[in-house]
C-alpha cells in the first residue's frame, strides 16, 4: 500500500472537499417554488415588533413579488384576528400589482387585540395559459392544442374540490363541464370563449393550485387598540388644588366639581399625578426647597408613607371609595381617568422595610436616592431592577397596575420609563393587555429618539414627543414629516402636550396669550392626541427665571386657580375640541401634509381623513408678537378646482367665509384675537 502524500490526509483531498461542500438534495416542493416575496411593509425590525392600529382602521400591506420567466403571478394577503390559543382561520384578499413587481392590498381590523398577517404567492398555470390562449386567438392562430391543455388544468382543479358540501359539489360539477367544453370538438371560437369566461376564472381562482406556493417566511403582527389610543384630548390636573379651601388639600369629592369644567371644554381624559400617600422624610418644600415648612404637602411623586404605598390613597384626598366616586363622576361626564404610574418610593414607603432587597444601597448601607444631574430627588428612592429579587419586584409592579384597573383606571401615564429595563415594560404591558386589552400606556420619556421609539415598539400605546421644543416653521415641518411619513408612524403615536408641570417653554413664558393660542392650535391640529396641564387655559406663564420650571410649582404646593381670571382662552379650547370631534381628518395623524407659504412665520398644512371625505386646512401665525401676512398655497388640483375658478373657504374658528381663487391666496393673521385659520372648502 502506497503511503499518503506528506502533509495531506485522505479527508483533505480536493475531491473530498468538493463532496463535503455539496448541499443535500432539495425537497421536491422547494425546488419548484419560484416566487420571491420581499420588502414587505409594514414590517418592524424583521417582524420582531408589531405595528399599531385602532379599531376600524385599515392595514395597508405592500411587497415586492416576482419570479423567473414571464408566467402570471397571483399574490394574496392573509390575515386573521387572535393569538396565543385564539388562532382563527386565515382570511384572504387579493393583492393588486402596481407595476415594477410591487403589490399591495389592505385589510380592516375590527376588534381590540392582536391580528396576524402574511403573504402567499404563486405562479399560476391557469392564468398563464389563459393569457397565452387569448393572445394567440386574437392573432388568428390555431390554439386547439392549448385548449386541450387547458381542459387538463380545469380537470385538475375539479379534483381539488374536496368535500361533499353543496358548494364544493357545485364547483366540481361546473369545472368538469368547463373541462369537457375545452377538450371537446366544438368550434375554436366557442372553446376560446369558454377559456376566457369570467365565471371559469372565478372558479379557478377559488381552487387555484397552490401546491408550490411561496409563503412569506414571517407572520407579522398588528396590535389593535380602542379609538382613545389614537384620538383624544388630555387634561392634567392636581386634584388637591381644586377645592374650596386653599390652605388644605381638596378631597376627591370636592375636586369632582372641576370635572364639569373639564368636560365642558371638550376633553376626553382627565389625567392625575400620583394619588398615593406622600412621604414626610426629606419632603420637598415650596419651590423644590430642601426643607419643607409645616403644611407643605410634598411632591406626589414621593410615594409612600405609614398610611400605605402604591395601592393606597393620600389621606388628604380621601379614601379609595372617594377615588371610585371620582372615577364614576368622570365617566358620567364622558371622561376617562388616567393615573400616573411612577415606579419609585419615598423613604417612608412600606416597601423600604418590607422589601429592602428591592433597593440599591451605598457602601455605608444607606439607600441611594434618585438623581437626574443636576437635579437631585432626596425624597425619592429608586427601585433596583438589577437586584436578585427582580422577579418579585416585577410581579408587585404588575399587581399595582391590576389594582388600579380594578378601580376603574384603564389609562396609565408612565413616569420615566426609559430609566427602567426594556424587558420589564415589554413583559408588563403584554401581561396586562392579555386580560385587559383596552388598557392604554403613555410613555413619559423625554430622551433620545432611539429610546423613545424602542419603548413604543415594546408596547407603549402613546408617547410624549419633542413637540414642546419645536417652535419654528422648519422645526415643525421636519419633525412632523418624520412622525407621519416614515416607518415611525407604524408604531409611535405622539401625544402632543403643550405644557406639563415640568415644562413651561420660553415661547409660552415670553409670548403672552397669543403664544398659548398658537401652541393650542398646533397641538390640537397637528396631532390626533394632545394635552394641556391645568393653567394653560388660563395662560399661566410665570416661570423661575432662566428655567422651564413654573413659579409656585404645583408639584410642591397647593395652588388656588381662579377659573374665570381675565385673559383665559377657555372658549378657544372648547371651540377647537368641538372642531376636532366634528372633523375626522383631525382624528388621525397619517393624513398630514404641509403646504407652501411665502412668509417663514406662516405655517400652512392640511389633514385628510382616511376615506378622503373630510379635509381641513390650517394656516397659523407662529409669531405671537406681530401680525404676519403673505400668500399661502391651497392644493386646488387635488380638490378638483381649476386655476381660474373661485371657491369659498369657511373658517371653523371664526365662522367667517372667504372667496379665494387659484392656488395662491392672501392671508393676514394678527396675534390678537385668534392667530390662525382652520378652513374647510365649502361645497359648490
Amino acid at each position: 500500500m502506497s503511503a499518503e502524500p506528506v502533509g495531506r490526509t485522505r479527508e483533505s483531498t480536493p475531491s473530498s472537499r468538493r463532496r463535503r461542500a455539496r448541499s443535500p438534495s432539495p425537497a421536491r416542493a422547494d425546488g419548484l417554488r419560484r416566487v420571491v416575496i420581499e420588502r414587505v411593509q409594514p414590517e418592524i425590525d424583521a417582524g420582531r415588533f408589531a405595528v399599531k392600529r385602532t379599531v376600524g382602521e385599515a392595514v395597508e400591506v405592500s411587497a415586492h413579488v416576482h419570479a423567473d420567466g414571464h408566467d402570471v403571478l397571483v399574490a394574496v394577503l392573509r390575515y386573521r384576528p387572535g393569538s396565543e390559543g385564539d388562532v382563527r382561520p386565515w382570511a384572504e384578499t387579493p393583492m393588486e400589482p402596481l407595476g415594477n413587481d410591487e403589490w399591495r392590498a389592505s385589510f380592516r381590523v375590527d376588534e381590540v387585540g392582536r391580528y396576524e398577517y402574511t403573504i402567499e404567492a404563486w405562479v399560476d398555470p391557469f392564468l398563464s395559459w389563459r393569457h397565452e390562449v387569448a393572445v394567440k386567438a386574437r392573432a388568428g392562430l390555431d390554439v386547439s392544442t392549448e385548449l386541450t391543455e387547458g381542459g387538463a388544468l380545469v380537470t385538475n382543479a375539479a379534483a381539488r374540490c374536496k368535500g361533499s358540501d353543496p358548494a364544493a359539489t357545485g364547483d366540481r360539477e361546473q369545472l368538469e363541464e368547463k373541462a369537457r367544453v375545452l377538450g371537446g370538438d366544438t368550434g375554436q371560437a366557442a372553446r376560446v370563449n369558454a377559456a376566457t369566461d369570467d365565471a371559469l376564472l372565478e372558479l379557478m381562482m377559488r381552487h387555484a393550485d397552490r401546491s408550490v406556493a411561496t409563503v412569506y417566511d414571517r407572520v407579522l403582527t398588528v396590535v389593535v387598540d380602542r379609538e382613545r389610543a389614537r384620538f383624544g384630548a388630555w387634561y392634567e390636573m392636581f386634584p388637591r388644588s381644586w377645592g374650596p379651601d386653599p390652605t388644605r388639600s381638596a378631597t376627591f369629592r370636592e375636586a369632582e366639581a372641576h370635572l364639569r369644567n373639564v368636560a365642558a371644554l371638550g376633553f376626553d381624559i382627565v389625567y392625575l399625578p400620583p394619588v398615593h400617600p406622600i412621604g414626610t422624610s426629606f419632603r420637598k418644600g415650596r419651590g423644590n426647597r430642601l426643607v419643607a415648612e409645616p403644611g407643605d404637602p410634598g411632591s406626589p411623586w414621593a410615594i409612600g408613607s405609614a398610611r400605605g404605598g402604591h395601592k393606597a390613597v393620600e389621606p388628604g384626598l380621601g379614601t379609595l371609595e372617594d377615588f371610585d366616586a371620582f372615577v364614576a363622576a368622570a365617566r358620567r361626564l364622558g371622561l376617562d381617568v388616567a393615573l400616573d404610574l411612577a415606579c419609585q418610593c419615598s423613604p417612608d414607603h412600606p416597601y423600604v422595610t418590607e422589601h429592602p432587597e428591592w433597593f440599591r444601597r451605598r457602601p455605608d448601607g444607606t439607600i441611594k436616592y434618585a438623581e437626574n444631574p443636576p437635579k437631585r430627588y432626596e425624597d425619592i428612592y429608586s427601585l433596583d431592577f438589577g437586584s436578585a429579587a427582580w422577579p418579585t419586584l416585577w410581579e408587585e409592579l404588575r399587581d399595582i397596575v391590576r389594582f388600579w384597573i380594578g378601580h376603574g383606571v384603564s389609562i396609565f401615564r408612565v413616569d420615566n420609563p426609559h430609566t427602567k429595563p426594556y424587558r420589564f415594560w415589554e413583559w408588563l404591558i403584554a401581561d396586562i393587555r392579555r386580560d385587559h386589552p383596552d388598557t392604554i400606556f403613555l410613555a413619559e420619556a423625554f430622551t433620545r429618539p432611539t429610546i423613545m421609539y424602542h419603548l413604543a415598539k415594546l408596547g407603549f400605546t402613546q408617547s410624549y414627543s419633542y413637540f414642546t421644543w419645536r417652535n419654528t416653521k422648519a422645526e415643525l415641518e421636519n419633525y412632523f414629516t418624520e412622525l407621519t411619513t416614515s416607518e415611525v408612524r407604524e408604531y409611535f403615536r405622539p401625544n402632543l402636550f403643550a405644557n406639563t408641570p415640568d415644562i413651561l417653554h420660553a415661547y409660552l413664558q415670553q409670548g403672552g396669550p397669543a403664544a398659548f393660542k398658537v401652541r393650542l392650535v398646533l397641538a390640537a391640529t397637528l396631532g390626533a392626541t394632545y394635552g394641556i396641564y391645568s393653567g394653560f387655559e388660563l395662560c399661566e406663564d410665570r416661570a423661575v427665571p432662566g428655567t422651564e420650571e413654573y413659579q409656585e410649582s404645583e408639584k410642591y404646593q397647593i395652588r388656588r386657580w381662579d377659573w374665570d381670571r381675565p385673559g383665559h382662552i377657555k372658549d378657544l379650547v372648547a371651540t377647537i375640541n368641538r372642531i376636532r370631534r366634528e372633523n375626522p381628518a383631525l382624528q388621525f395623524d397619517r393624513g398630514l401634509r404641509f403646504h407652501e407659504a411665502d412668509n417663514p412665520e406662516l405655517l400652512c398644512y392640511s389633514k385628510t381623513s382616511p376615506d378622503g371625505t373630510n379635509r381641513v386646512f390650517v394656516v397659523i401665525n407662529l409669531d405671537p408678537r406681530n401680525a404676519q401676512h403673505g400668500q399661502v398655497c391651497m392644493p386646488t388640483p387635488d380638490l378638483g378646482i381649476s386655476e381660474s375658478s373661485p371657491y369659498v373657504v369657511h373658517d371653523l374658528l371664526s365662522d367667517a367665509t372667504f372667496t379665494w381663487c387659484g392656488q395662491w391666496n392672501y392671508v393676514r393673521l394678527e396675534p390678537t384675537g385668534v392667530p390662525a385659520h382652520i378652513l374647510r372648502v365649502k361645497a359648490s
